[in-house]
């Protein structure tokens, strides 16, 4: 195993992007031991490919010998069912090839050969979709095998969930309950707005007949959902979203309580509360009564399972509203959560709260990812979450326990009136963080003493540093119109643009990150512009996020080179928010070389096995405008070359095969690529061109012995394969 094979990023952080090859082998838990180990059969059953959600095919046919042959075997084009996103990642199984489209969420099967379209399904029109602020954000669906029969089931942005035949595109018979609207079907559909708001104070409190055109009124909250259901053990586990909590501006919202559901009939069969209410663990962590009316703590991120313990592993963010929490003090369970329940009953088997309070918008944005690995000699089943602040945190997923220690460290103190911070906040002891945390003395260029005095001498006179945990503040502070730097911002390090991967096998987990720095400040509710007749809830908050135009707000930290872009975070590449070129010199920068290390956006492979990092890369290649400048740049001349290419912002997608790491991103023309890397040194060992730029996900799976790497467009879908 490896061992003690990367210096500690928090001891040095950033101290080289360059590929760290070692050129060692790892010691990967027994074959008996292991109970997710990736894909079965070539197939990919679920959202993350399986139950783990480590993105890892088995699939082995791609090598890195003859992985630049590849080409596109087919693309479909999404058009006909209207404007679409990358989101969704298909799920393949039993020859096929099933995912969601557009903004109404059409369900669609292709055939997996040619991409020919097989049948689709799309659900009628109702005010609860039109009103969804996600109605674009469909992830997937979810898969089960039910007496034989194959059955795939999908949240929409009206929050009615659906099971469907996945051989004919019609609604499952004797499933659910019907839908008194026109256009629904007898059979094969759940108003789970229904099910959700059932025994709800706020709810009971009105008294009046339920509409399931409407589902609950404004005034008490709004629900929708963009990750899909997952299906463990014959239960259709189902989280949810809520508004955008960067957009609220009142204090009032619904829950976002989990919903298990019989995979066979559609009976709800339990109900688990997100805000504990009198009597249930974690109620003492809400300090008054907004218990009782405010909401959120969905969980928009996709879950993950672990069939065999019968535990399903869900991630949370934060209560309404993202960056004011004066109104609901204490740590607010189960807010910026890892919980794990047992899928039979929905009880809580543990969990760990990520954020105590959390008013940074660290919600956790992707899935937890669980493999086995071998720790001091002990195989320990283990779940692995990444996060926005760019930690890693590592449990054993049967007990909850830190495979390594998790400390509570005190964090900043907010100046905004009526606010009450938790003192500390946890902060694991391995790994290391993966990405910037706050902005120090250590984050700055030290290729040589001169360089560094240059960038010291920036960073002071213009405020730049930064501690971790910053929080907002507010119009007519102390601070002036200077707004916070707030380092990672609420774009992270990671995020659902970019979800972790892992070799299971061998116990590796990828995480692609960039390093954004955001701002936060926060004016009066009743001056506030984002507040009108179409919010959710009744009572404006006392503060809510400035969105601009309010003294001291975004536009004086963009000034600063400080907008929430990654590449001005970083120190960008030209001004404004990280664009290139342009007259404009970023602030941030000697001359045009940022003072901050780099790579802004990056991929991390860490050894789970001992919390040690094998390898870090920049993600892609920086332009050949910037590169071509840095070469020339005065104060790198008889430095190491690779330094005037430090990749490219932003996140990227990724899979996993037995021998390969593919990553998209772009090379210096601006092409957008699939890049083959090395697993155990980093090296890129090929490249294609890709039909278009690709995030949020992707997956690779065999049918008809043929492999397949499927390629999320905002057009539709590619299909990647060797010639035949």
């Amino acid at each position: 195993m490896v061992r003690d094979t990367l210096r500690s990023f928090r001891e040095k952080p950033f101290a080289a992007y360059l590929v760290l090859g070692l050129g060692l082998m790892l010691v990967a838990p027994s074959a008996g031991s292991a109970q997710l180990s990736g894909t079965e059969n070539g197939q990919w059953q679920y959202l993350g490919g399986d139950a783990g959600h480590t993105r890892y095919s088995t699939s082995g046919q791609i090598t890195a010998a003859n992985f630049e042959n590849l080409e596109v075997a087919w693309q479909w084009d999404a058009s006909s069912f209207g404007s679409s996103t990358s989101r969704a990642t298909p799920t393949y199984f039993n020859g096929k090839l099933i995912t969601v489209t557009g903004y109404r969420r059409h369900l669609i099967a292709l055939n997996p050969a040619d991409g020919e379209l097989l049948w689709s399904h799309t659900e009628p029109n109702t005010w609860r979709w039109e009103y969804s602020m996600r109605a674009g954000y469909g992830k997937g669906v979810a898969y089960a095998q039910i007496d034989g029969r194959d059955v795939v089931y999908i949240s929409t942005p009206g929050f009615f969930l659906h099971a469907i035949d996945a051989n004919t595109g019609l609604p499952l018979e004797n499933w659910g309950r019907p839908v008194p609207l026109p256009g629904f079907p007898e059979t094969g559909v759940v108003d789970m707005v229904e099910d959700l708001i059932e025994g709800w104070g706020p709810w009971e409190d009105l008294n009046q007949p339920y509409d399931p055109n409407i589902g609950m009124p404004l005034t008490i909250g709004y629900i929708t959902a963009s990750s899909p259901p997952i299906v463990v053990n014959d239960v259709v586990v189902v989280g949810n979203s809520a508004e955008q909590g960067y957009n609220q501006s009142r204090i009032e919202n619904v829950p976002g309580d989990i919903l298990g559901y019989d995979a066979r009939t559609g009976e709800l069969l339990w109900k688990f509360h997100v805000i504990p209410r009198p009597g249930e663990f974690g109620h003492e962590t809400w300090e008054n009564d907004a218990w009782q009316w405010t909401g959120d703590v969905s969980s928009w991120a996709p879950m993950a399972a672990d069939p065999e313990l019968g535990i399903v592993y869900i991630p949370t963010n934060g209560a309404t509203q993202d960056f004011y929490g004066g109104f609901r003090p204490g740590d607010n369970l189960f807010s910026t959560s890892l919980i794990a329940l047992d899928v039979r009953t929905g009880e809580r088997v543990w969990h760990y709260q990520l954020v105590h309070h959390d008013i940074w918008n660290y919600d956790t944005p992707t899935a937890p990812i669980l493999m086995d690995v071998e720790v001091d000699g002990e195989i320990i089943p283990g779940v692995f979450q990444a996060t926005k602040q760019a930690f890693v945190y590592s449990f054993n997923r049967e007990t909850g326990e830190p495979i390594w220690p998790i400390e509570e460290l005190p964090v900043p103190e907010s100046n905004v009136p009526g606010e009450q911070l938790s003192p500390t906040q946890p902060h694991p002891t391995k790994p290391a963080p993966y990405d910037l945390q706050g902005r120090t003395e250590d984050h700055l260029i030290d290729y040589t003493p001169e360089i560094y005095a240059q960038a010291l001498a920036i960073a002071e006179a213009g405020n730049y540093f930064a501690p971790f945990f910053n929080p907002p503040t507010h119009v007519g502070g102390d601070q002036g119109n200077s707004t916070p730097r707030i380092c990672p911002g609420d774009t992270g390090g990671v995020n659902i643009t970019g979800p972790a991967v892992a070799d299971p096998v061998l116990g590796i987990m990828f995480i692609t990150s960039h390093s954004g720095c955001g701002g936060r400040i926060l004016e009066p509710g009743i001056d506030s512009s984002m507040d009108n007749d179409q919010q959710t809830g009744t009572t404006i908050s006392q503060w809510i996020n400035c969105r601009g135009g309010c003294a001291g707000g975004r536009a004086a930290l963009a000034g600063r080179g400080g907008g929430r872009g990654a590449g001005a975070a970083a120190g960008g590449r030209g001004g404004g928010r990280g664009g290139r070129g342009g007259a404009r010199v970023n602030p941030q920068s000697i001359d045009g070389l940022s003072i901050w290390k780099g790579p802004a956006g990056r991929i991390s492979a860490i050894d789970m096995n001992t919390g040690e990092y094998l390898w870090v890369i920049p993600n892609g290649d920086a332009s050949e405008a910037e590169q071509e400048r840095l070469r020339n740049h005065p104060l790198l001349q008889g430095l190491d070359p690779a330094l005037t290419n430090p990749g490219r912002g932003g996140h990227s997608a990724m899979v996993v095969t037995p021998t390969l790491l593919l990553a998209s991103g772009q090379t210096a023309d601006g092409t957008q690529n699939l890049f083959a890397i090395d697993k155990l040194t980093g090296e890129r060992v090929g490249t294609v061109p890709l039909p278009g730029g690709t995030r949020y996900g992707m997956s690779s799976w065999s049918h008809e012995g043929r492999q397949y790497v499927m390629i999320q467009l905002n057009s539709g879908l590619a299909a990647m394969a060797l010639p035949e």
